[in-house]
């Protein structure tokens, strides 16, 4: 029973802290507004690095979103504040950037180093919990965590002020990825690592629709032949070849509609209406030029030809997501 009544509370506890930690993220979107919005455009014209720094927990929650500004396309690193002040602040240059993080907003050691960091001509940005800490009224820009409730149950332990910071650096960084219009190319370019770095070497014949999944009708075939080609492989389009399975043609969903605006009967060739010479993929190509080509021509399917032009597959967009390269 004892077991029982311990796990029982346990769980009760766990929901509790995530209860808090929800409340007070949804909570600090009170704090999305002008000086908000004056980081973003900061960070977004710097033309040095973004530099973060913090002790103790909120140093942690620095590195993490130093890392995600880094690998979505803004320059960053994480300073500590101690060795900052053994050395590394000739790391800082005059068009930098340098964002504070601290509950309290009276760290000794960040506040230690401020005065040097704006002799040097860097923009001090800072996010606290306390906007008349010391740090935040010597920012040049200051952005409030206002959390009311730590999830500790002795509200000492760093919880939700820390989720919350984490979650404002996430919103910081997503908002200057989306205005530097930054790409999924972008992302894999500094990825090279791990499965989506194994990813980009992906081929598009190791993915590719293959054999009766690949729609195709000969090029004598009618409208009507291509509906039900269109219907049972449901890619949206069809294929059109000659005698010798070489691509010559491309129908589509679109291509019907126009036709039967035309009036065109469903037993009209499609040798009449078809779009000869469509653009394809080479079986031998990375899955990733696909995926820009893809992108490049707002088209989410292709067909898929061999060297001498026969075809050979179909690969669309679901086939890419499939295959981890989106």
């Amino acid at each position: 029973m004892k077991m029982d009544k311990d796990k029982n509370s346990t769980i009760e506890l766990a929901k509790s802290v995530l209860t808090v930690e929800a409340e007070e993220i949804l909570n600090a979107k009170s704090n999305i507004n002008s000086d908000f919005d004056l980081a973003v455009q900061k960070i977004l014209k710097c033309d040095g690095r973004l530099i973060l720094s913090g002790m103790g927990k909120s140093g942690h929650i620095a590195r993490k979103i130093s890392s995600t500004f880094s690998s979505t396309g803004t320059p960053s690193f994480f300073m500590h504040p101690g060795e900052a002040s053994h050395g590394d602040l000739g790391m800082i240059l005059e068009n930098d950037i340098v964002i504070f993080l601290s509950n309290s907003g009276e760290s000794e050691e960040l506040l230690s180093i401020l005065p040097n960091i704006k002799r040097l001509g860097a923009y001090v940005i800072s996010i606290t919990n306390n906007e008349k800490s010391s740090l935040s009224l010597e920012s040049d820009l200051h952005i409030s965590l206002n959390v009311k409730k730590e999830a500790c149950p002795l509200g000492l332990a760093p919880t939700a002020s820390s989720t919350v910071a984490l979650a404002l650096g996430d919103a910081l960084a997503i908002c200057v990825l989306e205005l530097r219009e930054f790409t999924a190319d972008d992302f894999r370019k500094s990825h090279p690592g791990g499965n989506l770095g194994k990813n980009n070497f992906i081929k598009v014949g190791e993915i590719m629709r293959r054999g009766n999944d690949i729609p195709s009708v000969n090029e004598k075939a009618k409208i009507i032949d291509a509906i039900k080609e269109i219907s049972n492989k449901m890619l949206g389009f069809t294929g059109v070849v000659d005698v010798n399975k070489k691509l010559i043609g491309i129908f589509t969903d679109g291509d019907l509609r126009r036709a039967l605006l035309k009036n065109h009967s469903l037993d009209t060739s499609l040798s009449k209406i078809m779009t000869k010479n469509p653009k394809f993929l080479r079986e031998s190509q990375l899955a990733v030029e696909a995926l820009n080509k893809m992108e490049a021509s707002k088209i989410n399917c292709f067909l898929v030809t061999d060297e001498q032009n026969n075809l050979v597959g179909a690969l669309n967009i679901q086939d890419l997501l499939k295959a981890k390269v989106i």
